[in-house]
């Protein structure tokens, strides 16, 4: 009975005519509810960097940079001398002594940024530091980059920062010294606006406005970069460069304006009766405003192939005033006007370098720079002490007529530990400055060789 009852039931209909099914409540429609706002997204640092040990001995006394990890020449015999004492130092080169240092100075850090868009360009950014700085008792941080980029899409790109001076390059020789084969390489790293534009054929350009700050022009008051900061003028760089397989190849030129004075002491006279005649008679000194300037163009050519465990890296720059970039250059005064303002010209320079290296984790280098006095555009004026006026690289290189330089070197690299063995042999022609020339060279026959040997071992840990 019990199935049939169940049976009953699942035949049965429900008679809805007195007992109607109630309505059911409308569905509402979707509502468009507005998108939740997206999270913004962060930027993201990765820490990289390296400690670095240099043990340098040098076979006599160097210019140096840098707690003498930064080499650049062999002095000249008594050439740290002051001009008074170096008759007294005839018989002897007192510059003649080998030294030995340690240090870890170079150590580096630095942040690499990941960011988000930035009107519809992928940003990027670059913190970087070492401890290669000096104060008159200790080392201390350094700056070395700091800047943001702007990415529309590998075509076009904007820097604004602290980087690598244009005339430098990004791509540096492969040898083992801190210098980086400089001076015959460009080197500074300056606060710059970038602009790179760039195609799929591989042909692209560069514009830079660049300012000094830590690498700065000589002039009356010593190195300082008030003298372009003053002309209101940026230096710029402006250049055309080449990609594609192996080879990347630049051309440009770097313009600098400097005013290496803002103000002249002029000297006030009158005639003053003396009871019998008119007498020119100096009244004092005044200050009067100047607007001395001096442009100066450096052309420019780089070139690198890069094939497998092969690289050749070279750079030829015709050079004018360029001590600001840590190249023995400068400039002079040309004439001194009679409302006291003066006329300036460029010391000219060829300097180039070229790289050889092959290998990876045994890897041999071998680099090769030379520079060449050109001497000035224009004659130098003689001062009122019967002397030339220039201000050059420190304000003291002044004698040099050519140098070059050769430095083999061997590495092994693992992917955090590198150690090399560097030679470098630097020699310097140097002139007597006494006989120096109008335009700032020299005859051979008042020229003599210096050279200097250093002995350069690197231990290199990575992170």
């Amino acid at each position: 009975m019990t199935l049939a009852l169940i049976a009953l039931s699942a035949n049965a209909q429900v008679d809805t005519r007195n007992h109607p099914v109630p309505p059911q409540a409308p569905v509402a429609a979707p509502v468009d509810q507005p998108a939740p706002a997206p999270k913004p997204q962060k930027v993201h640092a990765t820490v990289y960097g390296f400690v670095r040990n240099y043990l340098t001995f040098d076979s006599r006394g160097m210019y140096t940079v840098c707690g003498s990890d930064y080499n650049n020449m062999p002095f000249d015999e008594s050439w740290n001398l002051p001009v008074s004492k170096r008759d007294q130092f005839d018989e002897a080169d007192v510059n003649d002594i080998p030294t030995m240092q340690f240090h870890a100075l170079s150590t580096r850090f630095g942040l690499r940024l990941d960011g988000p868009n930035v009107l519809g360009a992928k940003s990027t950014g670059r913190i970087e530091a070492d401890f290669a700085g000096f104060s008159t008792t200790n080392t201390v941080l350094r700056l070395r980059l700091a800047y943001v980029d702007l990415n529309w899409g590998g075509r076009h790109a904007l820097r604004v920062g602290q980087d690598w001076h244009p005339l430098s390059g990004e791509i540096m020789p492969d040898a083992l010294g801190f210098a980086a084969g400089a001076p015959f390489r460009p080197h500074s790293r300056t606060p710059q606006f970038r602009y790179m534009f760039s195609t799929a054929s591989g042909l692209g350009a560069q514009a830079h406005l660049l300012y000094q700050y830590q690498f700065q022009s000589p002039g009356p008051d010593g190195a300082s970069e008030k003298y372009a900061n003053n002309a209101l003028i940026p230096e710029f760089f402006v250049g055309l460069n080449y990609r594609q397989g192996p080879i990347y190849a630049q051309i440009g030129a770097d313009v600098l304006t400097i005013r290496p004075r803002t103000l002249a002491t002029e000297t006030a006279t009158e005639y003053v009766y003396n009871g019998s005649d008119n007498v020119l008679t100096t009244i004092g000194d005044y200050k009067t405003k100047v607007d001395d300037r001096l442009t100066s163009v450096s052309p420019t050519v780089y070139f690198q192939y890069v094939e497998g465990l092969f690289s050749v890296k070279l750079r030829s720059t015709y050079a004018q005033n360029t001590a600001h970039v840590n190249q023995i250059s400068g400039y002079g005064i040309s004439a001194f006007n009679p409302d006291g303002s003066q006329d300036y010209t460029p010391l000219r320079s060829s300097i180039s370098y070229i790289n050889f290296a092959y290998g990876k984790k045994f890897k041999g280098n071998l680099f090769f720079g030379f520079m060449k006095n050109l001497g000035t555009a224009d004659d130098l004026a003689v001062n009122a002490a019967g002397k030339y006026t220039m201000y050059l690289k420190n304000n003291t290189i002044n004698n040099v007529n050519y140098m070059w330089r050769v430095a083999p070197s061997i590495s092994y690299n693992l992917a955090h530990f590198n150690v090399g063995l560097e030679y470098e042999l630097t020699s310097v022609n140097y002139g007597d400055y006494s006989k120096m020339k109008a335009d700032a060279t020299f005859d051979s026959d008042d020229c003599h060789n210096v050279n200097g040997h250093r002995v350069c071992l690197l231990v290199k840990y990575n992170f």
